[in-house]
C-alpha cells in the first residue's frame, strides 16, 4: 500500500454523485465563489483520486470534509467518499459542524472510512495520529477562549500519540490547523511531536492567499506537508510509498 494526503474537500452535495454526469451535480455551497480554481472541484477530486489511488492504498484527510451542519445533512458527502478507492482516515476540521458525537459519526461512516479522535490507527508499521489543532499562542488576536481550545487540542494530541503502538517504526501526525503560529514559533504541538519522535506531519486549512504562511518542508527535524485541496489542485499527495503489508 501507499499513503497519500488530501484535505479540505469542502463537500456540500445535495444528491448522489453519478460519475460522468457532472453537469447535473447540485451543491448547496458551491466553492467557486472562492475563486475559479474551485470550479467543479468535486469532479477534480474524483478524477484525480481514482487516477492515483489504488484500492489497497490509504488517504489521510485532515479535516474540512463537509459543509453540512448536522448528521442529517452529511449523507451525500459521505456517500461520495464511499465511491473513492482506498481506505480513508480523517480528522475533524473547523468547518465540520456535522461532526459532534464521535460514536454517532462512526455509526454513519462508509466501510472505507475511519476517523481519529483521541486515538490513532496502526497501518502495518506506521502509526497515524492526529487532532484538529487550533490557532497557537503568538497568533494575532490569540485570547483566553483560544487558549482554552488550544489546551484541549494539546490534550487530544497527547492521547492520540500515547496510543502509538510499539510495533510502529514511524509516526505520521495530521492536523487541520498548521501546528504553530504564522511566524512558525515553537508550540506545544511541536513539543509533543518531538517527544514522541514524529517524523512527518501533514495539515490543511490554508487556502489560496495564505499558502505563503505554510511551514517549510523541514523544521525541528520534522517533515511538513500542506495538503489542502486547492493547494494541491485537488490531487492526493504521495506521502509514503510501498508500505508492505503482511
Amino acid at each position: 500500500m501507499r499513503i497519500f494526503g488530501l484535505g479540505d474537500l469542502h463537500l456540500s452535495l445535495c444528491q448522489s454523485v453519478v460519475p460522468g454526469a457532472w453537469q447535473h451535480l447540485s451543491e448547496h455551497k458551491p466553492m467557486d465563489v472562492f475563486g475559479e480554481h474551485w470550479h467543479q472541484h468535486v469532479e477534480k477530486i474524483y478524477r484525480n483520486w481514482i487516477d492515483r489511488v489504488r484500492p489497497e492504498d490509504i488517504v489521510l484527510v485532515p479535516g474540512d470534509i463537509s459543509w453540512a451542519m448536522s448528521m442529517e445533512e452529511v449523507g451525500f458527502d459521505l456517500e461520495f467518499l464511499s465511491l473513492l478507492p482506498g481506505k480513508i482516515i480523517m480528522i475533524q476540521g473547523n468547518h465540520d459542524y456535522w461532526w459532534q458525537s464521535i460514536s454517532k459519526v462512526r455509526q454513519v461512516l462508509p466501510q472505507n472510512v475511519q476517523v481519529i479522535q483521541n486515538d490513532g490507527v496502526l497501518l502495518e508499521d506506521i502509526y497515524i495520529a492526529g487532532t484538529r489543532g487550533w490557532v497557537c499562542p503568538g497568533s494575532t488576536g490569540f485570547n483566553q477562549h483560544d487558549k482554552k481550545i488550544y489546551q484541549r487540542e494539546l490534550n487530544r494530541l497527547a492521547l492520540s500519540l500515547k496510543y502509538a503502538d510499539h510495533r510502529a517504526r514511524k509516526i505520521i501526525a495530521m492536523f487541520h490547523f498548521m501546528p504553530c503560529n504564522d511566524l512558525h514559533d515553537r508550540s506545544g504541538f511541536i513539543d509533543l511531536l518531538e517527544e514522541y519522535g514524529v517524523e512527518q506531519c501533514i495539515y490543511g486549512h490554508l487556502h489560496q492567499g495564505a499558502f505563503h504562511l505554510r511551514l517549510p518542508e523541514k523544521k525541528w527535524g520534522i517533515n511538513f506537508s500542506l495538503v489542502s485541496g486547492d493547494y494541491l489542485n485537488f490531487q492526493p499527495l504521495l506521502l509514503e510509498e510501498e508500505v508492505h503489508t503482511s
